[in-house]
């Protein structure tokens, strides 16, 4: 009788977790978008485009290549958790770009702003 009891436990409790809502997080110019995501990724591109300045050495551009982590937390502010790369200015530069991205409307969990946290590797 306890097996049974567990077993419809862990059976409801994983049905109540698969009808959780979730919300992305929406970045400024795509409240309108029919896909918010693919809005978010186009907005995320073109800022790191726009934004990531290329250090110098001398007269040589340092490149490299970086693991970025970040969260956009409850109140649509980016949070640098981590850049990993083997080139320090490289580094930098990714924070700073990443420093620069616009406040926006954080995502949701059953209609409760909510955490997200997004990881990309970025060649420079």
């Amino acid at each position: 009788m306890k097996k049974f009891l567990v077993i419809t436990c862990f059976l409801f409790g994983g049905i109540a977790a698969s009808h959780a809502q979730q919300t992305s997080p929406v970045w400024p110019g795509c409240e309108d978008s029919e896909d918010k995501s693919e809005c978010f990724n186009e907005k995320l591109n073109a800022h790191v485009k726009k934004h990531y300045k290329y250090p110098m050495e001398g007269n040589e551009y340092i490149r490299g290549q970086v693991k970025v982590s970040f969260d956009i937390n409850k109140d649509g502010e980016v949070v640098v958790k981590s850049i990993e790369g083997s080139e320090p200015l490289v580094n930098e530069a990714a924070r700073e770009m990443l420093n620069k991205i616009p406040d926006m409307k954080p995502g949701t969990l059953n209609g409760e702003p909510d955490n997200r946290n997004f990881t990309s590797t970025y060649r420079f």
